[in-house]
């Protein structure tokens, strides 16, 4: 078996945990996931099940997240999970102040990932540092927010924003909790967290653990075809004979002028049949195309 699974992560596991349980119910040792989901989080998490796991770095990029954002609240993780640092009223903030701020966090902007993050310093996880009582001073990181938009708003003592969240890969939702919390002087934590899309697949159309158990035990469950998952990138269609000496591992001449160092669908041009992924190499003796990952 391989393919992809559309797995909706449910709060109080992990991204790992998720992958034993498939590895579990589908008895192949061969799974992996497309992007960590922090154990609060729910929602999309793309898992990939035996010689599809070498493709997981080609799904589309782009995520899309429902947050929600607590005012007067802040904690050592910069969601609920962590231990509380400051805990204080802030009904005095309004929904149209929040709005005006919004903008700034919108295009490419620096943003410093949260303390208790997966991100190494000097070899180190975050996590493990902060969890020692190590001070570290945690590099910033340039990323992408394409939208940033009010889903609701919650007046109260420690008032509650739903955003909805269209950003690119490595932004830290948490982070922009805390910062927009900094920015009105209130503080602010992540209250809740659900991916809604994540490496083009959505969560209307996501399993769920016990969905996936049931499909498993009624032999029906069907893995999504990777051909099916990889339609953003361009594609380059070989000639039967250059197509089973691409799969060998051969490399020759690009049978049509490409961009270099950019991923290639591979395709049988007699079948149509995907045959994996291919890349242009320059060479001094002129560009040939390498096989990447060969399915």
């Amino acid at each position: 078996m391989q393919g992809f699974l559309n797995f909706y992560k449910p709060q109080g596991m992990s991204s790992h945990d998720c992958v034993g349980a498939v590895r579990r119910l589908s008895g192949i040792r061969k799974v992996g996931h497309g992007g960590t989901l922090d154990p609060l989080a729910e929602g999309v998490l793309p898992i990939a099940v035996g010689r599809a796991t070498r493709l997981l770095p080609y799904l589309p990029e782009g995520k899309v997240y429902r947050a929600v954002v607590r005012f007067g609240l802040t904690t050592t993780t910069d969601d609920l999970e962590g231990d509380v640092l400051t805990d204080h009223p802030a009904g005095h903030l309004t929904l149209p102040a929040l709005e005006a701020l919004l903008p700034k966090f919108e295009g490419t902007i620096e943003q410093v990932p949260p303390a208790f993050s997966a991100i190494q310093v000097q070899g180190q996880r975050l996590y493990d540092l902060a969890r020692r009582g190590k001070a570290v001073t945690v590099p910033s990181r340039t990323v992408t927010i394409h939208r940033l938009t009010v889903a609701h708003w919650q007046p109260g003592s420690q008032p509650e924003l739903t955003l909805a969240i269209d950003c690119g890969p490595g932004t830290y939702i948490r982070s922009i909790a805390r910062d927009l919390g900094d920015r009105l002087g209130t503080g602010a934590t992540l209250a809740h967290l659900t991916r809604t899309r994540s490496g083009g697949f959505d969560a209307a159309h996501s399993l769920t653990l016990e969905a996936l158990a049931n499909l498993v035990e009624q032999q029906m469950l069907e893995l999504i075809d990777p051909a099916a998952c990889l339609g953003h990138l361009p594609a380059i269609a070989l000639p039967p004979d250059l197509a089973r000496r691409w799969q060998q591992g051969q490399k020759f001449p690009p049978t049509m002028v490409i961009p270099p160092q950019t991923p290639y669908r591979v395709l049988n041009e007699s079948s149509g049949k995907f045959l994996g992924i291919g890349q242009l190499e320059e060479r001094e003796e002129g560009p040939i195309l390498k096989a990447k990952m060969v399915l």
